[in-house]
């Protein structure tokens, strides 16, 4: 029996990738999304031709994710792995952003991720096995200016990642996270614009520095030693493919801008922290 994945935000970029290759790999592929019958009525019909099971899901409104888990587990009765991949990105000069901007934002990439694991977690406890996997960013471990207020939402991915593996890591589940770094994916043509431009206007040369870290990162998109977003749906294959217990908990996918450096010097101080509150058997998932 094929095993059954969940994927949150499959109607472009990595979500979409990804379920076009573990549909190739002949995995049952559950691709979610919102609007499935109005601006994503296309890419719907596209994964639904290739062999998915195309479901409404809004990560941010909670009876959505539990009616579409809930139909999930009357079909198929368990779910084997969750990509949690449904994402926003917000670019600019972080004071000229609306509270309720970012509040939109955290909504999806962080408690979003939250609302889906609750929905899955009680089927993989009771069978006593799972993986999850958690689309973060290298933006959750190295800052980047003007990208900082979504930094600031991977960041927090991060740390619910770590507290998840940790918590769920005997009852046989695997939470992982993987931290793409550059990819040419709608996430920079559809991020959150500022919506109050007036307040950079004391800010000189500052102010037009967005523009040029964007015009410098569309540039990396460009020839042939460009990032291919397929590289991540690669990788998140290669994770299910890997026995429980032996996957990595971090994988950077892409230029890491040093977020790999950051992930190798980070987690030996980690595990002497777990050590010395004797939490270390948290850190091996139990098989």
């Amino acid at each position: 029996m094929s095993k059954v994945i969940l994927i949150t935000g499959a109607s472009s970029g990595f979500g979409r990738l990804t379920a076009l290759k573990l549909l190739s790999e002949q995995y049952t592929v559950y691709a979610t999304m919102r609007d499935i019958n109005g601006k994503n009525a296309s890419v719907a019909k596209e994964l639904s031709e290739a062999g998915a099971k195309v479901h409404e899901l809004d990560v941010t409104d909670d009876k959505s994710v539990q009616t579409a888990v809930d139909t999930i587990l009357q079909n198929e009765d368990k779910i084997d792995v969750l990509v949690n991949n449904a994402g926003i990105a917000a670019s600019g000069i972080s004071e000229s952003f609306g509270a309720d901007q970012i509040q939109a934002m955290f909504d999806v990439n962080v408690l979003g991720i939250f609302r889906v694991t609750q929905a899955v977690l009680p089927s993989m406890r009771e069978c006593h096995e799972g993986l999850i996997i958690n689309i973060g960013s290298i933006l959750g471990r190295v800052t980047l200016p003007f990208f900082g207020l979504y930094g600031a939402s991977k960041y927090a991915v991060e740390a619910m990642t770590d507290s998840f593996s940790y918590e769920l890591s005997q009852l046989g589940i695997d939470v992982v996270l993987v931290q793409p770094g550059a990819y040419p994916t709608n996430m920079y043509t559809s991020a959150i614009a500022p919506k109050q431009p007036e307040r950079v206007n004391t800010y000189g040369d500052v102010a037009e520095l967005p523009a040029a870290i964007s015009s410098t990162i569309a540039s990396m998109f460009q020839g042939k030693n460009a990032p291919q977003p397929v590289d991540v749906a690669n990788s998140i294959f290669a994770l299910i493919k890997q026995p429980r217990g032996k996957r990595d908990k971090r994988v950077v996918v892409g230029n890491s801008f040093g977020a790999d450096v950051a992930n190798n010097h980070i987690a030996p101080i980690q595990s002497q922290l777990m050590q010395a509150l004797g939490l270390s058997a948290l850190e091996q998932t139990r098989v």
